[in-house]
């Protein structure tokens, strides 16, 4: 469940002219601006140019995917992952402006949810992803639950946005 801060962050967004969500329009852009983000306590990124290369190729199998929030065309915020079956796998997200991100998150939510995803796996426990809903389980239950829902189909087309896209 979104806060009601975050709520009227995104309700605000989407209201704003020249704000925008987009999927996989800027995939590589958004694992650049992942890798060039300073992290607290972390020197140095793992996003290196062979991870960069490999990420894209999978993007372009159709396997690795961005969502991106957009002011004035300007990319501004978003995150990567990789979706197997009903389970995407979020690698990393930036923000050039504040709760950019986070819109971007809620955003992937939202589709997710639509689509019948099962589960994010966040990989790491924040703060910020416990305010965005985030929680560890126990591993016995992580185990079942991705075995069942990367057993499921995730059709390429699922990530389309463009509804004169013949694909969908």
């Amino acid at each position: 469940r979104l806060k009601r801060s975050l709520r009227k962050t995104i309700a605000k967004f989407i209201r704003t002219p020249g704000c925008e969500v987009r999927i996989d329009t800027a995939f590589r852009q958004v694992m650049q601006a992942c890798a060039s983000t300073p992290r607290d306590g972390q020197h140095g990124t793992w996003i290196v140019d062979d991870i960069l290369d490999a990420y894209t190729a999978w993007h372009h199998l159709g396997r690795a995917h961005s969502v991106e929030t957009w002011i004035d065309g300007q990319l501004v915020g978003g995150l990567y992952g990789v979706g197997i079956g009903r389970m995407f796998y979020g690698e990393s997200m930036f923000s050039r402006r504040n709760d950019a991100s986070k819109v971007a998150f809620a955003h992937l939510i939202e589709f997710l949810t639509d689509h019948h995803f099962g589960m994010i796996d966040c990989q790491m426990y924040t703060d910020h992803l416990a305010s965005l809903g985030g929680r560890e389980i126990p591993r016995t239950e992580f185990l079942a639950r991705l075995s069942a829902l990367t057993a499921s189909g995730s059709p390429r087309t699922l990530w389309s946005t463009d509804p004169l896209d013949p694909a969908r």
